[in-house]
């Protein structure tokens, strides 16, 4: 590894001759650890011209620094550090005396255990790891995605990716969103109408910070993403949570003086619930009856795998009250951090303004990767994969389900890639949780999920996505084995 030319600089009003402070200042970035056994360092012709001084006086500091083993010259490859040079000493940690206290210097507080759903992060090494939103190395295009990011990254792409847009996106990118995404789920938008986020949760908080203030009301189904919770909270605006049944939300429960409803129509989080069409209808009214907003998060639209999935509330809406938010983290991998918001103009823009107060836009390169994955039929071929082999690992998991006994509490009917879980009454699926990571098994418990101090520790999650098909009976039997009564006197 080189060593950048733009780290040495001459202190000003230094001691010594001009060969004398280089050898010092290269000694001094050896012993501090900054430049390490193995590197390089630069040219005499590059480090003389960056400080404005003459060659020689570098390459007599230089060849003084060869003769006490700081630097080793090898030939015309140029000079580096020695790998005799002195090792940095051990330097213990400055005490401090920590003065500030954090609970009145804090203002607001963001975090909370409550709303995080842990997963160690060695979870791959796990031998049954039902969690949920992990991509499965074995299925994805690994191959023509380096394809593809190879390509983004040539001379021709140059200017989109290293330009700063400001709030602008990649065009090619969201004319594949407007023009092959959307309309399979009967959405017809304008590129002013589309941004493109760093995944769902950020497209969910852009809408909250856009639409919500104190005195608004969001409505919100119970259980729910616990990270929706977290965020809504953060505006501090009046939550108003609404128990879902086996369609989803009952739009009659959604509370009058409402302004923003948030729902997860396709795929409830977490009970996988599909709502289905008459109660989208229902649900629009009820909207539209309290001029409300609707907030669509149609997270896992691409995991209808089993039939076609119902229309979107937003390909229903003919007022231009429902925001769709969409990603492509579970059909690709959950790392992309790649998302998008559809609504009317007047609020993308807004949206467009805030994003672009925090972060600009997403990193060109990203967007443009994603852009040939998707444009070249990558994608399509890709989803095809993912939902032949989530198809036999859901059937896989029914029958292992049935077949050892357990409760299942819900399942999408078009396809997904969870189930929704309940334990016996009186479980405690996070101490639940804990025993079954000794025998290798997570699963993911469902107390975060709801909303209040009755929350529910007897339902828990179990995701399929990143578990082989043959390891699931075994995975199931270790669950069900540790939810089966003790025997007597046991």
């Amino acid at each position: 590894m080189a060593i950048p030319v733009e780290t040495f600089f001459l202190r000003p009003g230094g001691q010594g001759t001009l060969q004398a402070r280089i050898q010092q200042m290269v000694a001094e970035g050896i012993l501090s650890g900054r430049f390490r056994r193995g590197e390089r360092l630069p040219s005499t012709r590059g480090l003389a011209r960056h400080l404005g001084v003459s060659r020689i006086t570098v390459t007599l500091a230089y060849t003084e620094l060869v003769a006490s083993d700081y630097l080793a010259s090898r030939g015309r490859s140029g000079y580096f550090v020695s790998e005799n040079a002195p090792e940095p000493p051990e330097f213990s940690p400055t005490p401090r005396d920590e003065r500030v206290n954090w609970d009145q210097a804090i203002g607001r507080r963001f975090s909370s255990s409550e709303t995080i759903i842990a997963r160690p992060p060695d979870w791959a090494d796990y031998r049954y790891p039902f969690i949920y939103g992990q991509a499965d190395p074995q299925l994805f295009d690994h191959a023509n995605w380096r394809l593809c990011a190879m390509q983004a990254l040539g001379a021709r792409d140059f200017h989109a990716l290293a330009q700063d847009h400001y709030d602008r996106d990649d065009p090619e990118l969201v004319d594949f969103i407007a023009r092959q995404t959307l309309p399979r789920r009967g959405i017809v938008a304008r590129p002013e109408e589309i941004l493109v986020t760093m995944g769902a949760q950020n497209a969910l908080w852009l809408t909250a910070q856009v639409l919500l203030t104190r005195q608004r009301r969001a409505a919100i189904e119970d259980p729910c993403y616990p990270a929706l919770r977290a965020l809504l909270n953060q505006t501090r605006c009046r939550l108003a949570p609404m128990p879902v049944d086996a369609s989803g939300l009952p739009p009659e429960r959604v509370p009058e003086r409402t302004d923003v409803i948030f729902t997860t129509p396709s795929h409830q989080c977490p009970t996988s619930a599909t709502m289905p069409l008459d109660r989208r209808e229902a649900l629009l009214a009820r909207a539209r009856a309290l001029d409300a907003l609707i907030v669509e998060d149609d997270y896992e639209f691409e995991m209808a795998y089993l039939k076609p999935p119902v229309p979107a509330l937003k390909s229903l809406d003919a007022d231009g009250r429902v925001i769709y938010v969409g990603s492509f983290s579970k059909s690709l991998f959950p790392g992309l951090r790649l998302g998008y918001l559809v609504g009317s103009e007047p609020f993308i823009r807004e949206a467009r303004a805030l994003r672009a107060s925090m972060l600009r836009h997403p990193p060109g390169h990203i967007q443009r990767t994603a852009a040939y994955f998707l444009s070249l039929g990558h994608y399509d071929s890709l989803v095809r994969r993912i939902g032949r082999a989530l198809t036999a690992r859901r059937s896989e998991m029914e029958h292992a389900i049935a077949r050892h006994g357990l409760d299942l509490a819900g399942l999408g009917a078009h396809g997904g890639s969870s189930v929704w879980m309940r334990a016996p009454s009186g479980t405690d699926t996070a101490r639940l949780g804990e025993a079954l990571r000794a025998q290798s098994v997570l699963i993911e418990p469902g107390a975060p999920f709801f909303v209040g101090a009755d929350r529910s520790a007897a339902y828990y999650r179990l995701g399929y996505s990143s578990i082989p098909s043959e390891r699931i009976d075994a995975g199931i039997a270790r669950i069900a084995e540790a939810l089966a009564p003790a025997p007597d006197g046991g």
